[in-house]
C-alpha cells in the first residue's frame, strides 16, 4: 500500500498520478502529489516503478501501516527501500534488470496461468521444459 511520498524527491511530473489505476493521489496547491484514497490502493507498485525519481514508498502490506511501523523518510533512503521496486525491475538511467528477471516460469506455472498456452515472453521451449535455469532455449 502507497505510504509515503518524498517531497524532498519529488519533481512534481505528475507520474504516478497518471499511473495509478485506483486515482489514489491528489495534487496538492504546491503541485506535490498528496495520497488522498490510500485505502483505495491495490498495492500494484506502478506509481513506485514509474516514478522517475524514486520518490515513493509502497510498502507490500494491503494495509495501511500503522505509524510505529512506518519508517521516515530518511531511514527509507538510507536502507535504499525508497524506489527499490523500481531499481529491482531494472528501470531508470544506468539500471539494467537482473539476468533472472526474464527467466521462464516453470511448466507448472506457465499452465496454471493458461493450460495448453505459452504466456508472451516465454520461450516456446518451456512449454515442453527445454530452457536452462537463465530461461534461454537449449538446442537440441
Amino acid at each position: 500500500m502507497i505510504e509515503l511520498v518524498s517531497a524532498t524527491r519529488c519533481v512534481t511530473c505528475d507520474v504516478c498520478i497518471k499511473a495509478c489505476p485506483m486515482n489514489v493521489f491528489d495534487r496538492a496547491e504546491d503541485g506535490l502529489p498528496v495520497i488522498a484514497r490510500q485505502e483505495d490502493c491495490q498495492t500494484c507498485f506502478l506509481c513506485e516503478a514509474h516514478c522517475p525519481t524514486d520518490a515513493l514508498f509502497v510498502a507490500a502490506e494491503r494495509a495501511p501501516l500503522p505509524p510505529a511501523r512506518l519508517p521516515d523518510e530518511a531511514a527509507l533512503i538510507a536502507s535504499g527501500i525508497m524506489g527499490s521496486y523500481r531499481a529491482r525491475l531494472g528501470w531508470g538511467k544506468g539500471r539494467k534488470p537482473p539476468r533472472d528477471f526474464a527467466a521462464a516460469l516453470t511448466l507448472s506455472q506457465a499452465q496454471a496461468a493458461a493450460p495448453g498456452r505459452v504466456p508472451p515472453g516465454q520461450p516456446r521451449a518451456a512449454q515442453f521444459g527445454r530452457v536452462d535455469a537463465n530461461g534461454s532455449e537449449l538446442q537440441p
